[in-house]
């Protein structure tokens, strides 16, 4: 198998910038007309896989939303994961897992293994342990040629209190950037990426943060519903754009329930920010 690197570029190429969100956020299964319960989840999942399909390259389940329905939601989980990937799609795993040493291995092989229930091709992950408890899950990204999305500068407000604080090296921030890039080499695009939100990229500009540093993707949370527009971002990631992959899901999800309503809505996200 290629890199993760390798497939995101290719599907940069084939289905643009977009990454369409698989978030049921509470209360949305009972507006599209779905029962609140694992099969909700299910239906809820399949219907944004096919709206996605031929449209875009990659989807992101939010982990947390499943799992709250406990032992079936989970189950939803891994069947809308299997799902996607047997359509063709890139699936990164939104589970923001961080920990050290063996619980991070646990961690890394319950989402990287393409054998295991969740096998996603990436997994989004928190440094703020120390970059180096994440090494498991850096370790187990190459022997299962999957990607890894590593928190950097965030768009909640209060991740800022954390990742802009400053060190005698810089900013927290810049040092994420810094470490992620040192893995990825001298890839066209790397497998270790960033998650840097769509309304704070600017800030990495601001702060002297060189994103495109060791060429790493960028998932961008935070376009459409909350706030960010495709120009903002263009102005935001400066010379980073190309490696950027836009996530946009309220703004898609709010369309549904109706697949051709979503997949309308898919084409219109992913012309915006072409």
């Amino acid at each position: 198998m290629s890199s993760f690197g390798s497939r995101l570029k290719h599907a940069f190429e084939e289905y643009g910038r977009l990454c369409v969100g698989i978030d049921p956020h509470p209360g949305m299964l009972p507006e599209w007309g779905l029962p609140d319960d694992a099969s909700g989840l299910r239906e809820f999942g399949s219907r944004v896989v096919e709206a996605s399909v031929g449209r875009v390259g990659v989807v992101k389940p939010q982990v947390a939303f499943f799992e709250a329905y406990g032992v079936a939601g989970m189950r939803a989980l891994a069947e809308t994961i299997a799902e996607a990937k047997q359509a063709g799609l890139l699936v990164i795993a939104d589970a923001k897992r961080g920990d050290i040493g063996s619980t991070m291995a646990a961690y890394a092989e319950a989402w990287l293994n393409p054998e295991g229930d969740f096998g996603a091709d990436a997994l989004t992950v928190s440094p703020f342990l120390g970059f180096g408890s994440l090494d498991p899950a850096v370790e187990a990204a190459h022997r299962y040629d999957a990607g890894l999305f590593v928190l950097a500068l965030t768009s909640n407000p209060e991740g800022q209190e954390v990742q802009l604080a400053r060190t005698e090296h810089g900013t927290i921030a810049a040092g994420i950037a810094s470490r992620a890039a040192a893995l990825n080499g001298e890839a066209e695009l790397g497998s270790i990426g960033l998650v840097v939100g769509a309304t704070t990229a600017y800030l990495a500009q601001a702060n002297g943060i060189d994103l495109t540093q060791g060429r790493p993707p960028l998932l961008a949370p935070g376009y459409g519903a909350q706030g960010a527009t495709a120009q903002a971002m263009r102005e935001g990631f400066g010379d980073a754009w190309d490696q950027v992959l836009v996530n946009s899901s309220r703004d898609i999800l709010r369309r549904g329930p109706e697949i051709l309503a979503l997949a309308e809505a898919v084409d219109e996200a992913r012309a915006d920010v072409a």
